[in-house]
């Protein structure tokens, strides 16, 4: 079953094909990156409140588990390299280290975004119900990942680290979930049928 982006490409040659996927990965690097800038720090724990989520979670449905992958890569590459992407714009390699209190998050980005793709492949993302539980296993992945990597950095035991790194979050997290699983069917809908929106969607 194809993903959102590969039902809206355009008929054309392979070599432009790939060259539209490209893009289409570029561009949600630069979704995440413009996501990550809407910040707000809390004084009671290093881990910002960001609109990254909302665009993993985005991006790995929209261009499924390679390209969105690829694409939360990217992201995490030109951070690493320097450019300002990162949240609050942060960047080095330092930010994606074991010592990194949000280096987990970031890595758990490139696992969520596989996981989503690869349910929106499946049909997950073509109705409310079905895309609520891709993306809420997409914030579960993040969130697995997150939290360990954070007790590992800032050396805290598991109930500390849950009030820096989860429970700041839950509500502002649970409204990007909701977001973003009310964003992918309206898409396919404006896409039309010809984009495969008449394909059964999986139930959550």
């Amino acid at each position: 079953m194809s993903t959102l982006v590969e039902a809206m490409a355009p008929e054309v040659r392979t070599g432009h094909r790939l060259l539209y996927a490209a893009v289409s990965m570029v561009a949600g690097t630069l979704l995440i990156a413009a996501l990550a800038q809407v910040s707000i720090t809390l004084p009671f724990t290093p881990v910002p409140i960001t609109g990254q989520t909302l665009g993993v979670l985005l991006v790995g449905a929209s261009l499924g588990p390679l390209l969105g992958g690829a694409s939360v890569l990217l992201y995490l590459a030109m951070g690493a390299i320097g450019l300002p992407v990162f949240a609050r714009g942060a960047s080095g390699v330092d930010v994606l280290r074991l010592s990194s209190a949000t280096g987990g998050y970031l890595w758990g980005f490139v696992l969520a975004a596989v996981v989503v793709g690869w349910l929106s492949r499946k049909g997950w993302d073509r109705s409310i119900r079905s895309s609520l539980g891709a993306m809420l296993l997409g914030e579960i992945v993040i969130f697995a990942v997150g939290i360990p990597w954070l007790m590992a950095a800032l050396d805290v035991p598991v109930q500390k680290a849950l009030e820096f790194g989860l429970y700041p979050f839950v509500i502002g997290d649970t409204l990007k979930l909701l977001l973003a699983a009310a964003l992918l069917p309206a898409a396919w809908r404006v896409a039309g049928p010809s984009a495969g929106l008449g394909a059964p969607a999986r139930p959550a």
